[in-house]
């Protein structure tokens, strides 16, 4: 994150803008709007500034800006649009410890996102100075979707919250129940300017709510596939439900900016494995669930790639079924399909590959226990999972059971991520080309003609900044645990 972002009370707080032109102008008008008082210092009178003065509450002074101009000021927008000036500005508020921001962005404290106002709902965004074009297109698309009748609907939010939280005293609760009116009729009504109706609906609703929660509350469980690592590859009802979950319990594959995406303030609960490493068994894992569910909480499990393949989803559910949990199962892509496509390798094609198989490495052995006659058939792909800390054996065995050592095999670490990296080679020296490429994992073994074809059709290639942006980013979360503790929940 390159900024913070925040929202000033610039109420009778006094707010100075320097220049003459439509930028100072606009920066006069919007602090007024927000309720300061501003006083504009210009070397000339312009029309711009003339439609500022208008406004009650903006000042306009001729002339150069001054040490004792700044008294009491709260922020300096520097928009004179000459680097001089604005340089000599910003030198005087930093003197007296006033904010700036500034045309020219070296000298700036803060940056103006921009703004949509569905007051008191506000939506601000920014690219920290880097593209305001960027922003300008997000915002015109925002502005289109987004009502102006949401302020409405944030006012009457804001007038029930007091009576809602004296009725509804726990904060998790009350977090229900509110998000029950936004996604129904109440919200309907607001936004259709009926609100005496939307009022008596939430009496109504409340009594109903409370009612409900008097008797034995169990709470729901969201299976959820978190894909193979880039936010990107979520699904909308993924993205819906991690949004509103109370706790997260999710797996070392979850990377940060996936977990980023969960609710704020929900709780974080981490299980990763590692080989031979479990943070909590798979039996106690499955009996949190249960746990936390009878507490009235929803619970996201979150897990890498699909739930349901490989990833033990369906143990975990049988006992949510066995204790009478409510759940819901949300697939993802899996790693085979987003890591081959990320490669440029398609796991079937006429020309090649006209079935896919996918197995496991992680077995006790480290040995496959699939049929051979039907794992080696021809035309055939050949995934394989967990199978990295395996790979000479597995491949001394595929050999062993008359596979073709000059069998082309592409190992996949990290794939969909912007630190994604591909080895490729045969059956017979995969072995030494992943350990001379330094692939440590989690990673994905692809086995079978198709990997011929990454050298024509590989098309992701992040630059050397996003990989060493990725590298820090996508870390599993049990390496830096702090970021990913427990918050308390709230609102």
């Amino acid at each position: 994150m390159e900024q913070l972002p925040v929202c000033l009370n610039l109420k009778d707080r006094r707010v100075v803008v320097t220049g003459s032109g439509q930028q100072a102008a606009r920066r006069a008008c919007i602090a007024v709007r927000a309720g300061a008082h501003v006083l504009v210092v210009a070397t000339e009178r312009s029309d711009a500034l003339d439609e500022a003065a208008r406004s009650p509450g903006v000042q306009i002074r001729i002339g150069q800006l001054e040490s004792a101009d700044l008294d009491g000021a709260l922020l300096l927008f520097a928009a004179s649009g000459n680097a001089a000036d604005n340089e000599r500005a910003c030198q005087l508020a930093h003197g007296r410890g006033v904010l700036v921001s500034s045309d020219h962005n070296d000298a700036c404290d803060f940056t103006m996102p921009s703004i949509i106002d569905r007051s008191p709902l506000l939506i601000a965004i920014s690219s920290a100075g880097t593209s305001p074009l960027l922003v300008r297109l997000i915002a015109e698309r925002l502005e289109a979707t987004i009502p102006a009748t949401y302020g409405r609907l944030t006012r009457f939010l804001g007038n029930i919250r007091a009576a809602i939280a004296k009725r509804i005293p726990d904060r998790r609760q009350r977090r229900h129940f509110l998000e029950t009116l936004v996604d129904g009729t109440v919200a309907d009504l607001v936004l259709a300017g009926d609100e005496p109706r939307a009022q008596a609906l939430v009496e109504q609703q409340a009594e109903q709510f409370t009612a409900r929660r008097s008797s034995t509350d169990v709470g729901e469980v969201y299976l959820v596939g978190g894909g193979p690592g880039d936010p990107d590859l979520l699904t909308f009802r993924a993205l819906r439900l991690m949004q509103r979950a109370d706790v997260v319990v999710y797996d070392r594959l979850i990377g940060s900016p996936i977990l980023d995406l969960v609710r704020p303030n929900a709780e974080r609960i981490y299980v990763g494995k590692k080989r031979n490493s479990h943070a909590l068994p798979q039996e106690e894992i499955s009996k949190l669930l249960v746990r936390l569910a009878r507490e009235g909480k929803r619970v996201l499990r979150l897990k890498g790639g699909d739930p349901f393949i490989f990833g033990r989803g369906g143990e975990e559910i049988e006992l949510l079924a066995t204790e009478g949990i409510p759940f819901q199962i949300v697939p993802g892509i899996t790693a085979a399909s987003g890591c081959a496509s990320f490669a440029g390798i398609p796991l079937t094609h006429r020309d090649h590959a006209q079935a896919c198989m996918f197995v496991t490495g992680h077995t006790k052995t480290g040995r496959l226990s699939a049929d051979w006659a039907s794992l080696l058939q021809p035309g055939q792909t050949v995934v394989i999972y967990m199978g990295l800390a395996y790979l000479a054996d597995l491949t001394a065995d595929f050999i062993a059971h008359g596979a073709d050592p000059t069998l082309p095999v592409a190992i996949v670490e990290n794939g969909t991520r912007p630190n994604q990296k591909v080895a490729s080679g045969t059956l017979q020296d995969i072995a030494a080309v992943a350990t001379q490429g330094g692939i440590t994992g989690p990673a994905l073994i692809i086995i079978g003609s198709v990997v011929s074809l990454r050298d024509k059709l590989a098309w992701y290639n992040p630059s050397p900044a996003e990989v060493a942006a990725a590298t820090a980013r996508f870390a599993p979360p049990d390496e830096h645990p702090p970021k990913h503790r427990a918050a308390a929940a709230s609102e």
